[in-house]
């Protein structure tokens, strides 16, 4: 027996791309509520255990951030000459980003740490205890997270930026953006536009309205477009018992992407993993090629038998454009190509920017 890796070369052209079913979303992929937004916190630590890739305490920067940790742990340094030996430590800028909607106190979030002075790695350190502050100077803030361990460093090409796994723990809750009677429906950036605007809200007034059997003749809007990415929504007074349950049905309300008029765009959600194509899309003739593609021979070829049935898997799939419109590959047919090489979203989003950078994607390319 023996097994042969190939690389095969799948050429596709694509053009008269149109978007299809596929595109149906709901209103929490193309919008957040206004207020509750994304959060930074921030610190300045210490990331010990370098294998003499940190600071020199030489430099006072470190020397003076040393003696206030040895102080605060009760082993005061009187001079800090007693410092200059140090070659294992490192100041480090330290990050926490509290995603939309806020958090809730002992939730715990990746901590991103990146050197400030002159460590050279941070391969192999544990950040210790640093309290996480608010994004702008306040004397009178208090830490509103803790951060700590240990440092992977997932780049080796910036061995001076690394991230902690879940190493950052609130303990105050941040919440943000309390809902009244009414509140605000903001478009994410590639969804703007007034048409958008207008179809989502009349979606949200149609479906919520459709939910209890009533008829919209003379029903108050539920949705009231605002501006090009403002929507406002007015909680209906039978609703206002149950504010969690209404905001629920309305970020769930299904939104065909195709009807919100936007300009050719293929939109990548990195928290949902999904791709979404809008408006007429076009790709020209272009040769990709994937890696990891395999085919595995016998020789001789066996005898297949209902017991030892013979089972052919290919990682590669052909596509090709004849003359006519109908026979015309479609940008679903290249993400279904995509799936059955089973190929990670996040290499097809790679695909789709080379794609961008050469001028064959016809096309924005927009990362939400």
């Amino acid at each position: 027996m023996r097994s042969m890796l190939i690389g095969f070369m799948a050429v596709f052209a694509l053009l008269g791309i149109t978007c299809r079913g596929h595109c149906a979303t709901t209103v929490k992929e193309i919008a957040r509520i206004k207020g509750q937004g994304e959060n930074i916190l921030r610190g300045q630590g210490l990331v010990f255990g370098l294998n003499g890739t940190g600071e020199s305490g030489k430099e006072l920067v470190l020397a003076r951030s040393l003696a206030e940790y040895y102080r605060n742990n009760g082993n005061p340094v009187s001079d800090l000459s007693d410092l200059k030996g140090a070659k294992n430590v490192a100041i480090v800028n330290v990050m926490i980003t509290i995603p939309e909607g806020g958090g809730r106190i002992d939730d715990t979030f990746d901590v991103t740490v990146q050197a400030t002075h002159n460590a050279t790695s941070l391969v192999g350190g544990v950040l210790y205890l640093t309290p996480m502050l608010g994004p702008l100077p306040n004397a009178k803030d208090t830490p509103w997270a803790f951060a700590q361990g240990e440092v992977i460093v997932e780049d080796k090409s910036n061995p001076r930026r690394g991230r902690i796994r879940a190493g950052g723990r609130l303990v105050k809750d941040i919440i943000r953006g309390e809902v009244g009677d009414s509140f605000t429906l903001v478009l994410r950036p590639p969804y703007q536009g007034w048409a958008s605007a207008n179809t989502v809200a009349a979606t949200i007034t149609q479906e919520l309205y459709g939910k209890v059997g009533r008829n919209l003749s003379g029903l108050p809007p539920i949705a009231t477009v605002i501006d090009d990415r403002s929507i406002r929504i007015d909680v209906p007074p039978t609703e206002r018992g149950d504010r969690a349950g209404f905001i629920g049905d309305v970020l769930a309300t299904p939104i065909n992407v195709a009807l919100l008029k936007l300009p050719a765009q293929v939109i990548y959600n990195s928290e949902s993993q999904m791709i979404i194509i809008t408006g007429d899309v076009e790709i020209s003739p272009v040769a990709i090629t994937q890696k990891d593609l395999t085919i595995t021979t016998t020789v001789p070829a066996p005898v297949a038998t209902p017991e030892n049935p013979m089972v052919e898997t290919r990682r590669w799939t052909s596509m090709a454009t004849g003359g006519r419109e109908a026979d015309r590959a479609k940008l679903q047919d290249l993400l279904n190509a995509f799936n059955q090489l089973k190929i990670p979203v996040t290499e097809q989003v790679a695909i789709l920017s080379m794609l961008e950078k050469t001028g064959k994607l016809h096309a924005r390319l927009v990362r939400d």
